[in-house]
């Protein structure tokens, strides 16, 4: 599995996205490739569908899908935590995200990957 961080410069949360998805990665035993992908321009966020920063994606598909939007830009976005709004997913939301994502047979590495 290929997973994306997406991410405008300045973005003050997904470096903690970042964190918690590699936790959520060695909690789930999962073997997968992780980048970090900036998104710098107006254009770039349309033509990636960028809903905001951080967005993270499983095979280009998002961990937390929002509406189909007609305008796409730069900008924070916000998930519904557990304890309340965040700038980020939780470890325990990136978890279930992943084993949404896997349909819940996740292919487990021998080791727990590096971040």
């Amino acid at each position: 599995m290929k997973l994306e961080i997406l991410y405008f410069d300045g973005c003050p949360t997904y470096r903690a996205a970042e964190g918690a998805l590699s936790e959520a990665l060695r909690a789930e035993g999962l073997d997968a490739w992780l980048e970090l992908v900036a998104v710098n321009t107006d254009e770039e966020a349309s033509r990636l569908r960028f809903p905001g920063s951080p967005t993270i994606r499983a095979d280009g598909r998002d961990l937390f899908p929002v509406p189909d939007r007609s305008a796409w830009a730069l900008g924070c976005r916000t998930y519904a935590t557990p304890e309340g709004l965040k700038g980020a997913p939780t470890v325990g939301m990136s978890r279930a995200a992943l084993r949404g994502q896997t349909g819940g047979a996740l292919r487990h590495s021998p080791e727990a990957p590096s971040s």
